[in-house]
């Protein structure tokens, strides 16, 4: 079973795509958070039902920040280390430029710690 080109690409196109979503969908859910908490921290000194539900729902946003950040590293990383290998396979000269490109997408995965960090301590 072979894959044609325009069956490549389709592929190609859905993991961009899920890689988009995933991260979009974290970034809005950590903003949302943020938004949330410092609603809470303005809040009065007796305690609200609001502010009882607003440190689980920042943990599940920070999870979902975490998350979305590596399922975005993943599909990056797939990608760039099926290339990487063929190329140093050919050209074992060539290692440093792969691993520099294979390491670009950690970042997204550091963002989404940082942010996940931020919404569980309540640094905003």
């Amino acid at each position: 079973m072979s894959l044609s080109n325009e069956g490549i690409f389709d592929m190609q196109n859905r993991r961009w795509k899920l890689s988009a979503i995933s991260i979009a969908a974290a970034l809005t859910i950590g903003i949302l958070a943020l938004f949330l908490s410092s609603q809470a921290t303005a809040a009065p000194s007796t305690p609200s039902p609001n502010a009882v539900l607003t440190k689980p729902l920042l943990a599940i946003a920070a999870a979902i920040a975490i998350a979305g950040g590596l399922i975005g590293t993943g599909n990056a990383q797939q990608g760039i280390g099926a290339a990487g290998m063929g190329i140093i396979a050919e050209k074992p000269e060539k290692f440093g430029q792969v691993l520099f490109f294979f390491v670009i997408p950690e970042t997204l995965w550091i963002i989404g710690f940082v942010l996940g960090i931020i919404l569980l301590l309540g640094i905003l």
